[in-house]
């Protein structure tokens, strides 16, 4: 169980540090944003508030199994003892 742990959070580590270098994203997208946030729009700040709005949300609910996954192991640990 901890060798299938270790391995799974080096593997996660390992793919961060690659796409964290990996700078990719649309060329399109990205002209049109600056050349309206240039000319007075507010489409990019829109834009930039829904990538942040979807990215919280994996966190989430990462979080919440987290907390799912420990009050389950503390149950069981419980009615073990008992």
């Amino acid at each position: 169980m901890k060798t299938k742990l270790g391995i799974s959070l080096a593997l996660s580590l390992l793919l961060f540090t690659i796409s964290n270098d990996v700078n990719a994203q649309c060329a399109m997208c990205k002209a049109v944003v600056e050349a309206n946030l240039e000319s007075g729009g507010s489409e990019g700040k829109g834009l930039n508030d829904g990538i942040l709005y979807l990215m919280a949300f994996p966190y989430l609910a990462a979080v919440g199994f987290g907390i799912l996954y420990y009050l389950q192991k503390k149950k069981t640990r419980n009615s073990l003892t008992e």
